[in-house]
């Protein structure tokens, strides 16, 4: 089983890579057969090659992200971390508030994620 200590170095890692704007730094934290859900309701991503393209797309935006809380362990194989993400959409920049939870494969990859944010969770700013 991965560590808490593990699982909260892989977290922090996806979010060092989105704020470099390295989509593969970030698909690499994947297993192979993992899945995205973002935001959670929308389709699923499987696999790496289409989770690759997802935030191929994801750092286009300029998402840059910040921890509102401290990375949150488990004594089971899932961490969750709440965040604030900042990015540009069509219509202006935004700002989303957001709650990953990731599941941890034994080889200490994310075997999957579900990104909990909603419409009100998402402000425009100038």
């Amino acid at each position: 089983m991965t560590s808490e200590t593990q699982m909260r170095q892989a977290m922090q890692a996806y979010i060092d890579a989105f704020n470099v704007s390295d989509p593969q730094a970030i698909a690499d934290l994947y297993a192979e057969d993992a899945t995205v859900e973002d935001p959670v309701g929308s389709p699923v991503k499987s696999g790496k090659p289409e989770i690759l393209k997802f935030y191929k797309m994801a750092v286009a935006t300029g998402a840059k992200l910040a921890l509102a809380a401290p990375i949150r362990a488990s004594h089971g194989n899932s961490a969750a971390m709440a965040f604030d993400v900042k990015l540009n959409m069509p219509e202006g920049k935004a700002h989303i508030q957001v709650i990953d939870v990731m599941t941890f494969n034994d080889a200490g990859k994310f075997s999957s994620m579900r990104a909990f944010w909603g419409k009100s969770d998402m402000v425009m700013t100038p």
